[in-house]
């Protein structure tokens, strides 16, 4: 299991919200490259990059940042963040990112979809984001009621492999993840997926590893780092631990 760790973008910023609550912000770095530059020197291996301000808007607003990022810490990044178009995934890409993660237009265009899976299925991943079990939309500003492994059922109908699942309810919260929660998506996917939400320690990380999903490929962390809970470099180690210590 990998940890990515987790950089949000609004208006510049790196940031973190509370439940999703663009009202409930929380600046951590004034550059977001300096947050990156910071959890790679600490260890990390791959990057999680969102574009509020795109998500928000419809369209992606911060790829300067990416570009700035995947340019000069040469680390894989996932990007996502108002990828509601086909030129605005291939700008992404462009950008340096090395997956993109579509969410509302995943399921509001159907067309789209699969014009990114037909061009870059490999590359794809999609954002899975619940509020009470239910998806949550338009940069989780609007909750459906969807449930989460209905959608899942249904996107991977249409090609989809890779997701993202985040539990809104528990995001910024450092509660920790609902475990009953993540083994019924496990049970959905077919292909792999990263978890989101909650993790405040590092017992939370070996709790999840402990699941022993083949298909849980990672976990998304960002306040905890920003706070100083764990490092990345301590929380990466809880993941590898435990993935050694299952039998083969």
């Amino acid at each position: 299991m990998i940890l990515f760790p987790a950089i949000d973008i609004s208006e510049g910023q790196a940031v973190r919200l509370v439940r999703g609550d663009f009202d409930v912000k929380t600046v951590y770095e004034d550059d977001p490259f300096e947050a990156a530059r910071s959890w790679v020197a600490d260890g990390a291996r791959f990057l999680h990059v969102v574009d509020l301000d795109g998500a928000r808007t419809g369209a992606p607003q911060n790829l300067h940042h990416l570009e700035r990022i995947t340019a000069e810490l040469k680390v894989p990044v996932q990007f996502g963040g108002g990828l509601r178009s086909l030129p605005a995934v291939r700008d992404a890409l462009r950008s340096g990112a090395d997956r993109v993660v579509l969410g509302t237009a995943a399921y509001t265009d159907v067309d789209f979809l699969d014009d990114v899976l037909t061009g870059f299925g490999e590359r794809l991943i999609v954002s899975v984001d619940t509020r009470g079990g239910n998806l949550s939309t338009s940069g989780w500003q609007q909750t459906t009621q969807m449930r989460a492994t209905d959608v899942i059922a249904r996107l991977q109908q249409r090609g989809v492999r890779s997701f993202v699942y985040t539990d809104v309810d528990h995001d910024g919260m450092l509660d920790g993840p609902d475990l009953d929660s993540v083994c019924r998506v496990a049970d959905a996917v077919r292909g792999r997926f990263v978890y989101s939400g909650g993790i405040g320690t590092v017992e939370h990380l070996r709790a999840l590893a402990c699941l022993r999903r083949v298909n849980l490929a990672g976990v998304i962390v960002g306040k905890a780092l920003y706070e100083r809970r764990f490092s990345v470099a301590e929380g990466q180690q809880a993941l590898e631990e435990r993935a050694e210590a299952q039998p083969a």
